[in-house]
């Protein structure tokens, strides 16, 4: 029976977790062994029918990226249909929370090599100019007092294209301190350096794709 999950990164975070999961468990057999050590598995419920996340999906289906760097990855309700999605793909998921980013790095240690983790401030990101080929920053912008010097390293460190999703209407979330329209959106990402910027609306988000200057 289907379990609801990505299998394949809840499996991974329960061997990062637990170093005594039997080594030749099934990914079922990994699953229940991680339930059964307190593990909260719902993380890695699956969202790639989220109309956010589909247009996200379709946003980079488009642009084809060769590396991927995700600011503000949380618990991965963009980050793991993603990479479920582009299984060849090299994502460096960017995150600030101690906690949540422990989570990350142990699906990391627990065999997905193709996920890296760095603790960072999104404001101060320490790689290269055009250092990634696509950036995400998803359901990351409103939490910002002053969204622009985020945006500006988001725009920075990519090659080709940002894509952004923030809240379309107010909510009772407290640490949504911005709420953007489609105008001071792109608005904002054009401030930040890039050349053009297209939107999309779907239920309750907006969602950007920003060109970079110098992008093909």
């Amino acid at each position: 029976m289907p379990s609801g999950l990505y299998e394949e990164f809840a499996a991974a975070y329960v061997r990062g977790m637990c170093p005594d999961a039997p080594a030749a468990a099934s990914v079922a057999e990994l699953l229940e062994h991680g339930r059964s050590q307190g593990l909260k598995l719902h993380r890695f419920k699956r969202s790639a029918t989220l109309p956010r996340v589909r247009a996200v999906l379709g946003m980079l289906r488009a642009v084809s990226p060769s590396t991927l760097a995700d600011i503000g990855s949380g618990r991965g309700v963009f980050l793991w249909p993603l990479m479920d999605a582009f299984p060849w793909l090299s994502v460096t998921a960017i995150e600030r929370d101690e906690r949540r980013l422990a989570h990350l790095e142990a699906v990391r240690r627990g065999g997905m090599e193709r996920l890296q983790t760095r603790r960072a401030n999104a404001a101060d990101l320490p790689f290269a100019e055009g250092a990634f080929d696509v950036v995400t920053v998803l359901e990351v912008l409103e939490h910002q007092r002053d969204p622009l010097p985020l945006a500006r390293e988001a725009a920075r460190v990519a090659g080709r294209f940002v894509i952004a999703s923030v809240p379309s209407k107010a909510d009772d979330n407290p640490e949504h301190v911005q709420l953007f329209t489609s105008e001071s959106l792109s608005a904002l990402l054009l401030k930040a350096g890039a050349h053009s910027v297209k939107i999309e609306h779907v239920l309750n988000h907006i969602v950007a794709i920003a060109r970079i200057t110098g992008g093909q």
